[in-house]
């Protein structure tokens, strides 16, 4: 597991958490890490994406990252969204190693005063990581065959555009 990119709220900084691991999480805990004790938030948005089957023709996907410099791109992205949105706090966590379908990939969680910031916010976030967070993706074909390489789509590099 990579080391954990976290800080605590205190005062006007929001609270932060980025993590980019193997294991696998539990979408809840990320919520009550990001309302336990609060009484100023009034949104939390999460979002997470799951490992498609691709109509039964994959097994899995193999995620890959370069340690240290994953994490540092999502940690500046997560302070870009901090600095764009009046967030109360943000939860980034990205798995790698290998994915079955129907298991977790990634998390974002997004709180705020307000739900318009957490839903853009949130929103924001995952444009950026369809598109170009550090991690590439093989599939491992369900026949045995040799899977390929994922590539990045347009359309969620048209997406980025708006932001």
């Amino acid at each position: 597991m990579s080391a954990p990119v976290s800080q605590q709220a205190s005062g006007d900084r929001p609270l932060l958490s980025v993590r980019v691991q193997a294991e696998d999480f539990d979408p809840a805990e990320a919520g009550a890490l990001l309302t336990r004790g609060r009484r100023d938030v009034g949104a939390l948005v999460t979002f997470t994406g799951l490992c498609r089957d691709e109509q039964g023709r994959l097994a899995a996907l193999e995620l890959e990252h370069f340690p240290g410099m994953a994490e540092e791109q999502l940690t500046r992205i997560a302070e870009e969204a901090l600095a764009r949105w009046p967030l109360t706090g943000l939860v980034v966590i990205h798995r790698h190693g290998r994915i079955a379908p129907g298991a977790n990939i990634v998390l974002v969680a997004a709180a705020s005063s307000h739900r318009q910031a957490a839903f853009e916010a949130a929103d924001f976030l995952m444009d950026y990581l369809k598109s170009r967070a550090p991690f590439w993706k093989k599939e491992i074909l369900a026949d045995g065959s040799a899977g390929s390489w994922v590539a990045a789509r347009q359309t969620d590099e048209d997406r980025l555009t708006r932001w």
